[in-house]
C-alpha cells in the first residue's frame, strides 16, 4: 500500500511539477523523495488529489445504485435534474447542522433532488432510521425527517413524537420499520458507504464528487452545478 501511494505521489508530482516547467524525465524514486522532503507544502494538496481520485473511481462502479432512492426517501423535487445524495444519521450533530444548507439549496433551485440514505451509525439511531423509511413507505418521509431533526437526539420518545408529527399510521409504521425491506435498505446503505470509503456522517455525492462532513452550502452548490446546470448561489 505504501508503494502504491508513493507511485501515486510520483505521478502527482509529475503533474504539479509539469505545470511549473520541471522536467520529470528519468527521475528516480530517491530524487522524488528528496523533492517531496524539500517541498512539504505540496503534500496536503497531493494527498487530497489522490484521495479524490480514489473516491471518484469507487463512485463510478456504484453511482447508479447510490442515486436511486428508497421509494419516497427524497427531499426537494423528486423529479429534479440535479441530485444530491446525503448519507445521514439523526444522532449526528453535523447532519443536523447541514439542514439549513439543504433547505437553502432546495428553496433556491427547483431542480434539486436530495436522495437521503439512512445510515444509522450512532448508538440509538437505528430505530429512527427504520421509522424514517417506514414514513417513506407512507409518502410522508420529508415530514418525519424534518420533525426528527427538530425534536432532538433519537430516543423512543422522540421517534414516536416525530411519527405523530408526520401523521403516520403508527401501527403500519411499526410493522414496516421492522420489515425485511427496511433491514435490506439499511444494509445496502452501509455497504454503499463502505464502498465509497466514508468514515462518518454526513457524507455526500453530487456531480460525480464524493464529499465528507459538514462541508457547507458553497461546496454542495458547487458540486450540484456539475449535475446539468448551475444551482443558485448567493
Amino acid at each position: 500500500m505504501r508503494q502504491y501511494f508513493l507511485t501515486a505521489l510520483i505521478a502527482l508530482v509529475a503533474g504539479f511539477a509539469g505545470a511549473a516547467a520541471w522536467s520529470f524525465t528519468g527521475l528516480g524514486n530517491a530524487q522524488t523523495r528528496q523533492y517531496l522532503v524539500s517541498n512539504p507544502e505540496i503534500l496536503p494538496e497531493m494527498a487530497e488529489a489522490f484521495q479524490a481520485g480514489q473516491a471518484q473511481e469507487r463512485l463510478a462502479g456504484v453511482r447508479d445504485e447510490v442515486v436511486e432512492p428508497f421509494p419516497g426517501a427524497v427531499l426537494g423535487n423528486p423529479d429534479g435534474s440535479r441530485t444530491l445524495v446525503k448519507f445521514t444519521d439523526y444522532g449526528c450533530t453535523y447532519c443536523k447542522a447541514s439542514e439549513p444548507d439543504i433547505a437553502r439549496l432546495i428553496a433556491e433551485d427547483p431542480q434539486v433532488k436530495v436522495v437521503v440514505r439512512e445510515w444509522p451509525i450512532f448508538e440509538g439511531s437505528e430505530e429512527a432510521a427504520r421509522m424514517a423509511l417506514a414514513a417513506a413507505m407512507q409518502g410522508k418521509y420529508p415530514a418525519f425527517y424534518k420533525a426528527m431533526f427538530a425534536l432532538g437526539p433519537p430516543s423512543p420518545a422522540t421517534v414516536e413524537a416525530a411519527a405523530k408529527t408526520a401523521a403516520l399510521d403508527l401501527q403500519r409504521a411499526r410493522t414496516d420499520a421492522a420489515s425485511d425491506r427496511v433491514s435490506a435498505e439499511l444494509a445496502r446503505n452501509m455497504a454503499l458507504a463502505r464502498e465509497l470509503g466514508f468514515s462518518g456522517t454526513p457524507s455526500w455525492v453530487a456531480g460525480g464528487r464524493v464529499l465528507e462532513g459538514a462541508v457547507g452550502y458553497d461546496a454542495l452548490a458547487d458540486a450540484l452545478a456539475d449535475e446539468g446546470g448551475s444551482a443558485a448561489t448567493g
